[in-house]
């Protein structure tokens, strides 16, 4: 017994692909799962074994493209009208960089050099152990005792007066 028509799969079992994306991302962004569900089920059923379960599959299917559509929305940014502003003390503004400035000069050379090269260039811990010198796992170790350093020694943001 051949496979039937996708069309007839998607008839068929459409509805309860429907409820399981709206379960999992709610109203608003299931019709996207929805499609992307079957999009990715149509390039995968030419290879469906013969007597397979196409519904249980189908719903494997949404499940994990709904998780992956919550997943992407928790990593957008979220529109603001205006962004917040930080106040500064003297009203110049740029204050507050200069005191990250200050608290990262007065780290150990290479604390600063693995905090500068991993979190602000982002480069990997292998990498900048070529530049600086040792191992990687020397390299991450000054990177995150240099982080350490940073928030004992760094006010953070004005309300941490």
């Amino acid at each position: 017994m051949p496979l039937e028509p996708f069309e007839a799969v998607v008839r068929r079992h459409g509805p309860t692909v429907l409820r399981v994306c709206r379960a999992v991302v709610g109203p608003d962004a299931a019709d996207d799962a929805w499609s992307e569900t079957f999009l990715a089920a149509l390039r995968a059923y030419p290879a469906l074994p013969l007597g397979s379960d196409v519904e249980a599959w189908l719903v494997t299917i949404a499940r994990r493209k709904a998780v992956d559509q919550l997943r992407a929305a928790a990593r957008r940014a979220v529109p603001v009208a205006e962004p917040p502003e930080v106040p500064s003390t003297t009203g110049l503004p740029g204050e507050r960089d200069g005191e990250l400035w200050a608290a990262l000069a007065g780290l150990p050379e290479k604390q600063r050099q693995t905090v500068a090269y991993h979190h602000l260039a982002g480069l990997p811990y292998a990498e900048i152990a070529a530049l600086v010198g040792g191992t990687p796992e020397a390299a991450r170790r000054a990177a995150a005792d240099g982080i350490a350093a940073l928030r004992r020694t760094y006010r953070g943001a004005p309300d941490d007066r």
